[in-house]
């Protein structure tokens, strides 16, 4: 199937969503992974604290990040990778929230993406008793993967979009989306208050 797609994945370095500290993104070409890319981020200064339960899951700490370009900075590089993509993340209102956050937060001009959620796409698809990432992803044939590593999340996220646009015949990311019952849904800025 000639699906074509980005997934993408943040980590954050505590519950405020403009707090991403780190972003993984697989580019999906004919339903095919065809490049990947991850780095480290430095989250603003007014949520740059790392949290122990944020550590625990991801295991990035604040000295990791000290060299790591901040939002603003890293936004371009971001851009350019996903292109004209559909941007795919499972919770995809956690990721594009990420993205929200730290454009509001950092007053970056919020990229007009468009998404579609692997969560929903795997309840549509799978008979699984949960969707969490591990689960839908196993459903999809994509064995053991490191959960919580940005990169190997969106691999796996990747890997149950690919999945259900066959299981589906859905031929591109919109047919997918109509035959799941579904919508590619807009990312839209937060409203900055001046």
């Amino acid at each position: 199937m000639p699906v074509d797609f980005t997934a993408i994945d943040f980590e954050t370095a505590n519950s405020h969503p403009s707090s991403a500290c780190a972003v993984g993104l697989v580019r999906v070409r004919e339903g095919r992974v065809v490049d990947r890319a991850e780095w480290l981020i430095r989250p603003p200064a007014a949520h740059a604290e790392f949290l122990p339960f944020n550590i625990k899951i991801h295991g990035i700490t604040a000295e990791m990040v000290t060299e790591a370009p901040e939002w603003a900075a890293q936004l371009v590089e971001l851009r350019d990778f996903i292109g004209d993509d559909v941007a795919v993340a499972h919770n995809a209102s956690f990721d594009m929230g990420v993205i929200r956050a730290a454009c509001a937060e950092t007053v970056t001009p919020t990229p007009r993406l468009r998404y579609l959620c692997s969560v929903q796409v795997s309840r549509k698809t799978y008979e699984i008793p949960s969707h969490r990432l591990p689960l839908a992803a196993a459903a999809a044939g994509f064995g053991e993967f490191a959960h919580h590593n940005a990169l190997a999340d969106a691999e796996a996220c990747a890997a149950i979009v690919s999945d259900a646009a066959r299981r589906h015949e859905a031929a591109d990311l919109a047919q997918l989306a109509k035959k799941t019952g579904l919508r590619i849904q807009q990312l839209k800025a937060i409203p900055l208050k001046l």
